[in-house]
């Protein structure tokens, strides 16, 4: 294969999320969140698992970044979670929960690792979530008063922060089919949901800017939609309504100025949008300094009339598209393995919605990788050459991109550790390096040696 050399200053790193990795779930006066309620609610999350201990990352944080440091990471982005802060989503601050990230941001520094902050990863505080949650439009409020508390404490010291990760995965699958906190099947809710979530980064950024933030963003989950066939007009009118509800109904409010015409059509025949009031995509549009993109898989859709369609995920898709299923290599959370699909979204993005940089904020894979004793690296070693070829076929495909112009300025992989993932429990692994949840032992995976190498030569 062809040599490549990534542009210089392009950032490496890694990425994880507070409810996923942190543990302590009772420790410092952290509230609970939508998350804790939701992992026990039987039947929602495999087997019941809860991140109660997960890696139990906020005892152990200090030899993380060690090993962070070890793999030559220069970035680290990692979420805050809302209940360590204010325990009741409003109200009084917990400086306890401050304390920690005071000390992860310390420890970050010290390293020479730049920390990236994503001030919300789906852990809502449960007292708001009984309020509504993000139907609510007090959310929005409160969630900007949040961020304002968590920058007064490390705004000296954290240049890169982003509002909210992958909105459509807080509304769709938390509002919309039910299958993430708060587990809720109402699609009003759903589209009720995304506004209020987008109004929540609206706010949150002007209240970082007047505080002195330097740089504001946010992070989505763009979806690369393909017709099944080219030549087909119902497959392009299925791609055109897909790419409305996973796209357009983020992209063009945040980067284009308002809610597109046919996206708001087609929300208003499943509610009406009275949750919209004047002033408020003004709001949203307010400028950025980042995009972060996380991708995993592209969509593949065709138009048909008795379609099953996304469900409560992309609401009002029944009966009019065919979701197909994903083919050829898939990952073990059934994933299509896809990196020109990468290609394709940061081009588009580019051309759609040009002069925002863009960073890949997540790009990972998740295999039943285990510790073994035939690794040439030792016993005990974890050999994961699907990852690294994932990996490396997903760099390929970013580094593409950037030699078509895209402004692309680093890569974040998805993730450093393996975790909670959500309603798959601890099931599913994708990080590059393994823990031992019985003893909390770190292993790094062959992908982490891999990576390692990337980054000190800066390609591939």
């Amino acid at each position: 294969m062809t040599e490549l050399r990534f542009p210089e200053n392009f950032l490496w790193g890694a990425a994880t999320a507070a409810y996923q990795i942190e543990g302590a779930a009772r420790d410092d006066g952290r509230g609970p969140s939508i998350w804790d309620t939701f992992s026990r609610t039987p039947g929602k999350v495999h087997q019941g698992h809860t991140g109660d201990v997960a890696c139990d990352h906020y005892h152990r944080y200090a030899e993380d970044v060690a090993l962070m440091a070890e793999l030559g990471l220069a970035a680290y982005r990692f979420s805050v979670a809302w209940p360590r802060i204010q325990p009741d989503g409003t109200g009084p601050v917990n400086p306890r929960g401050l304390d920690f990230y005071d000390r992860l941001v310390d420890a970050l520094l010290a390293r020479g690792i730049d920390p990236i902050v994503t001030l919300y990863h789906w852990d809502l505080p449960q007292s708001l979530g009984d309020r509504g949650g993000w139907t609510n439009r007090d959310t929005a409020e409160h969630f900007a008063t949040y961020a304002t508390a968590v920058h007064g404490r490390l705004g000296d010291r954290v240049n890169v922060w982003t509002t909210l990760n992958e909105p459509w995965c807080s509304a769709y699958l938390g509002y919309g089919n039910g299958v993430h906190a708060p587990g809720e099947q109402d699609a009003g809710a759903a589209f009720t949901a995304v506004h209020h979530l987008l109004l929540g980064h609206g706010l949150a950024a002007r209240a970082l800017r007047a505080a002195g933030a330097r740089t504001v963003g946010i992070t989505l989950n763009p979806a690369d939609v393909r017709p099944a066939d080219e030549s087909s007009a119902a497959d392009a009118a299925a791609v055109r309504l897909v790419d409305g509800l996973h796209n357009r109904i983020f992209l063009d409010p945040l980067l284009a100025g308002g809610y597109p015409e046919d996206v708001l059509e087609h929300v208003g025949r499943i509610v009406e949008p009275t949750f919209l009031r004047d002033g408020d995509e003004k709001l949203i549009a307010a400028p950025i300094d980042l995009l972060g993109v996380n991708y995993y898989q592209p969509t593949y859709v065709a138009g048909r009339p008795d379609g099953a369609g996304g469900g409560g995920a992309y609401p009002g898709t029944d009966g009019a598209v065919e979701f197909l299923p994903p083919t050829g290599p898939l990952t073990d959370m059934g994933w299509m393995v896809e990196p020109a699909g990468l290609t394709r979204l940061l081009e588009r993005i580019a051309t759609d919605y040009p002069g925002v940089p863009l960073l890949i904020t997540e790009n990972g894979a998740a295999y039943p990788d285990k510790p073994g004793t035939e690794s040439p690296d030792g016993p005990g070693q974890v050999v994961d050459t699907d990852r690294i070829a994932y990996l490396d076929g997903h760099l390929r495909a970013a580094h593409e991109a950037i030699s078509r112009g895209v402004d692309l300025r680093g890569y974040l992989v998805w993730s450093f550790l393996d975790n909670f993932e959500w309603a798959e429990g601890y099931r599913r692994r994708f990080g590059i390096v393994h823990v031992d949840y019985l003893t909390q032992r770190r292993t790094p995976k062959s992908s982490a040696r891999w990576y390692q190498e990337v980054i000190s030569r800066n390609g591939l």
